[in-house]
């Protein structure tokens, strides 16, 4: 069974600043520090942020799957990078999310210009699994790309003000 979920948010942030975290490894950094709760590490395996970059995510402790010793983790390589339109995918290549019985699952990130200093972040997940596990289309959620691009683009209205007072 295959299926996907959306979520676009609009902000205030230009295309272009926000693509310097998303379409980048500034956003590897980013996670960990501004989103603890939802990701806890973020490891370069290989690469430079373009395709064939893959990273390993590993998710807190709070987010067990297998017994308390377990952190969930899985390596994802980023398939597409474009950034004259401002999109990117990763797909998980290996770790627990496979193991639970995902046969596919993928990520695409947009920043769509609205205007010159407005955007709308749209984050989707594409996923694909086997018919012995149905429960398995209840585990996928946009929560934590929602809470990232709001965290994301309330970062960026940060950093302007930080640079502006300085």
């Amino acid at each position: 069974m295959r299926g996907s979920q959306s979520h676009e948010l609009e902000t205030d942030v230009p295309a272009s600043e926000l693509w310097k975290i998303y379409g980048t490894l500034r956003a590897a950094e980013l996670l960990p520090e501004l989103l603890p709760h939802i990701l806890a590490k973020v490891e370069l395996v290989t690469g430079d942020g373009g395709v064939g970059t893959i990273v390993r995510l590993t998710f807190p402790p709070a987010i067990l799957i297998y017994d308390s010793h377990h952190q969930l983790s899985y390596k994802e390589k980023f398939i597409k990078v474009d950034n004259k339109n401002y999109v990117k995918e990763a797909e998980a290549v290996e770790g627990d999310i496979l193991k639970l019985g995902f046969l596919s699952y993928m990520i695409r990130f947009e920043i769509i210009r609205k205007g010159a200093n407005t955007s709308v972040i749209r984050s989707t997940i594409e996923y694909e699994i086997g018919d012995e596990h149905p429960e398995l289309q209840a585990m996928v959620s946009t929560a934590s790309l929602a809470a990232t691009a709001e965290k994301f683009a309330e970062y960026v209205n940060t950093q302007k003000v930080a640079q502006a007072n300085t």
